[in-house]
């Protein structure tokens, strides 16, 4: 097929980042961008090299009412980020959509039924689960050098500083804690009203891959809101999700934004113990990952060269973002639009990561309550595009 004719909703600084990605990968044409801040349209337009004939627009309805839009690329940070996805998928637009998913269960079973009925394309652009080490674990994993696994953690603690917690809404511009007084416009930013466990996407899209799993129960607990660190922000500091997975496989994740902790160690860490070794990622920028087995008279840990980037990643991959991660995903929703290859990351999959992320945070609502995951995937008491069985 001819290149995809995708819009760009959402327009803050991932999404400039989304527009010089879709003008490297061949197979793409930026058709449209949209965002209900007036002032972010033109520096969106201003990253084209070629804004003619491109609609930009504040109003979303506009974007599912071109014909000549494809896919959207959603790069929204809203409660109702779901419930646009769905949309989208409903007009007949293929979707590709920032981390997280969705904030509600319900809009998790919309973009399943959605992407069910309409047959379009639904991928959640989450690039860790393209990182090299992830494979290298997961065919560890798969092969039994570390035996049955276990135990597993992951952690994503993305302190940027304040910037993303206040906007000016009217020139989209963020401002830190400081610079308040300045800007009397200055609101709250959506991630300080989302709880701050919603962002293990991240973290479960890359050990769901390597368990090749699924989790089915979650509880979880939190800091108090606001925060200890910025009073002023109303998040808290820290959440941490328990979960375990169907293959009998138990979890702690955890999720904040507000949590100073060194750059290198902080945003990403995980391990996976199993019942004869382990791998563990490094925990600082000096260090290495490690690797243990029972089996091979290894008194200590061993230190690996693992890395984020892929040792067989093409030119147009190296410095794409995430440890060129990111460029992996545009090309994967690429070759699943045109149908040249099937998402291995597909809509069941991702809401696999997005659903216990969602209840985990209703966990913590209800007091550290156990709660269950369903399953999207079609079924016997749920043929494809239809609701959810009752509970």
């Amino acid at each position: 097929m001819d290149d995809i004719r995708i819009a760009v909703v959402g327009l803050g600084h991932r999404a400039l980042h989304w527009i010089r990605l879709l003008q490297q990968v061949p197979g793409y044409r930026v058709v449209a961008v949209c965002d209900p801040i007036a002032a972010l349209l033109e520096p969106a337009l201003a990253a084209l090299a070629e804004p003619t004939e491109v609609q930009a627009t504040t109003r979303y309805e506009e974007v599912l009412a071109n014909p000549r839009v494809d896919a959207v690329a959603l790069c929204v940070r809203c409660r109702e980020q779901g419930a646009l996805a769905a949309m989208a998928l409903e007009a007949g637009k293929h979707v590709n959509s920032e981390v997280p998913a969705a904030h509600t269960l319900e809009d998790c079973w919309r973009i399943v039924q959605a992407a069910e009925r309409s047959g379009r394309v639904y991928q959640l652009a989450e690039q860790t689960r393209y990182w090299g080490f992830v494979d290298a674990w997961k065919r560890i994993v798969a092969e039994g050098q570390i035996g049955r696994p276990t135990f597993c953690e992951g952690q994503y603690l993305g302190y940027y500083g304040t910037r993303l917690h206040f906007q000016d809404p009217e020139t989209g511009r963020g401002c830190e804690i400081g610079e308040l007084r300045d800007h009397p416009r200055a609101r709250p930013t959506w991630l300080q009203r989302m709880p701050p466990i919603h962002y293990l996407p991240h973290e479960l899209s890359p050990m769901l891959k390597v368990l090749d799993d699924r989790v089915v129960e979650v509880t979880a607990m939190s800091t108090r809101a606001p925060s200890y660190v910025h009073p002023e922000i109303a998040a808290p500091d820290l959440q941490v999700a328990l979960m375990k997975t169907e293959k009998d496989a138990i979890l702690r994740l955890a999720a904040g934004f507000t949590q100073p902790v060194c750059h290198a160690r902080g945003h990403h860490w995980y391990q996976i113990m199993g019942t004869r070794g382990c791998v563990e990622w490094k925990r600082s920028a000096r260090g290495r990952g490690l690797f243990w087995r029972a089996d091979l008279e290894m008194h200590d840990m061993a230190e690996v060269d693992w890395r984020y980037e892929r040792l067989e990643a093409p030119p147009e991959a190296r410095a794409s973002g995430h440890g060129d991660a990111d460029y992996y995903v545009h090309v994967a929703f690429r070759d699943a639009v045109r149908g040249t290859r099937p998402l291995s990351f597909d809509v069941y999959s991702a809401m696999d990561t997005a659903a216990p992320a969602i209840l985990a945070a209703e966990s913590i609502d209800r007091g550290t309550q156990l709660m269950q995951v369903p399953d999207f995937r079609p079924s016997a008491s749920r043929p494809a595009g239809s609701p959810p069985p009752a509970a």
